[in-house]
């Protein structure tokens, strides 16, 4: 029986239809691009707290529009209310932040610990740095007072940008709502293209995917928690005034992967320089511990929610956030995890495929 070769109709339809759906997937892209982050986002954001969306509906007697609700005012009150109200307030006190910079003109600064400059090695190099840093207060507002200007100028130079961030958040509120009341629909969509794609490994891969993002979230949530709750004890206990707003201020930032010590550092050097050189010693230990925990507990958490290897979830995560960003933290854990795992199950089908017997030539040659 003779295969009959495709005639050049058949190879032009076929190529065209490619073309077709290249340029139809092109052309969604294209429509698309303004709302892909805060699709992503918003996709993240339900999949991580998906089951206590459930929860909650059966909390208030399963009514899942009061349960949507309620996810999409506490996304507001989380996320939009306070970067708005910060904002709001740093714009405000332009003019005082940069009056306080330059005030440093008629202050000095106190001498270090002892304990400090006794370090070996390094001990006389940061006295010599901080002697060289506080000879005349002019030298050094000079040095302080260019750099708060310009960056308050950039700031207010970026007002547009933030209302486009602005803007990015409730468009990420407003799809994350429409995923919670059409989750079920969804996740089984999701669920018949995967397995569409791939069979059963493809469904399997597909909720290895959610898992691994439920993961990332429970690390990137728990580790903010602890890092702002150790950094606002630190800021408690050393006498730093409005420690609680502060604190409040460390979690959206360690939330960004910002980190807390765009908060605690300031306050070593607040306290530093009010001469409280004891407190100041203390709260900068605590910064260090709470400042470099994050790169253990988060990996520990994340593992948690996906059982994955602990390296492949720590390459994930700073690989991702160095190559996309924010976004990174769930893009790069599920790319390794859905590899990783596609190809334990392809090496896991060769080990189970029987072995041919080998044929009786084979054997005669294997035994000449």
């Amino acid at each position: 029986m003779t295969m009959q070769k495709p005639s050049h109709q058949d190879l032009t339809r076929i190529t065209l239809q490619v073309l077709w759906i290249g340029i139809l997937i092109s052309a969604c892209f294209w429509i698309m691009r303004p709302f892909l982050l805060s699709l992503i986002w918003a996709a993240m954001i339900v999949a991580a707290t998906w089951p206590f969306m459930l929860k909650l509906e059966e909390w208030l007697f399963g009514k899942r529009g009061l349960a949507v609700a309620t996810m999409t005012i506490a996304m507001l009150i989380l996320f939009i209310v306070p970067f708005s109200l910060a904002v709001v307030a740093i714009i405000e006190n332009a003019d005082r932040i940069a009056g306080w910079v330059k005030s440093f003109q008629t202050q000095s600064l106190p001498t270090l610990p002892a304990w400090i400059t006794g370090i070996p090695i390094v001990g006389p190099k940061v006295a010599d740095a901080w002697q060289h840093a506080t000879t005349g207060p002019e030298a050094l507002s000079a040095r302080l007072a260019p750099y708060a200007g310009d960056l308050l100028k950039w700031f207010l130079s970026q007002a547009g940008s933030v209302g486009i961030i602005m803007l990015q958040f409730l468009l990420t509120v407003i799809i994350a709502a429409i995923f919670y009341a059409t989750g079920e629909k969804a996740s089984k969509s999701i669920a018949r293209f995967a397995r569409r794609l791939g069979g059963s490994r493809g469904e399997e891969v597909a909720v290895l995917a959610a898992k691994t993002v439920r993961g990332v979230a429970l690390g990137v949530v728990g580790t903010a928690l602890v890092q702002s709750l150790l950094g606002g004890i630190g800021l408690v206990i050393t006498g730093v005034p409005a420690a609680a707003v502060l604190t409040a201020v460390m979690f959206m930032l360690c939330i960004a992967q910002l980190g807390p010590s765009l908060v605690l550092i300031p306050s070593v050097v607040w306290l530093y320089w009010s001469g409280q050189t004891t407190w100041g010693t203390a709260l900068l230990v605590i910064s260090i511990f709470t400042v470099t925990i994050d790169n253990l507990l988060r990996p520990i958490l994340i593992q948690k929610g996906a059982d994955l290897p602990l390296l492949l979830i720590f390459a994930g995560v700073i690989g991702g956030l160095t190559s996309f960003g924010i976004v990174g933290l769930f893009i790069g854990p599920v790319v390794l995890s859905v590899t990783y795992r596609l190809l334990q199950l392809w090496v896991k089908e060769e080990d189970e495929s029987p072995t041919p017997e080998p044929s009786a030539e084979a054997e005669s040659n294997m035994k000449s």
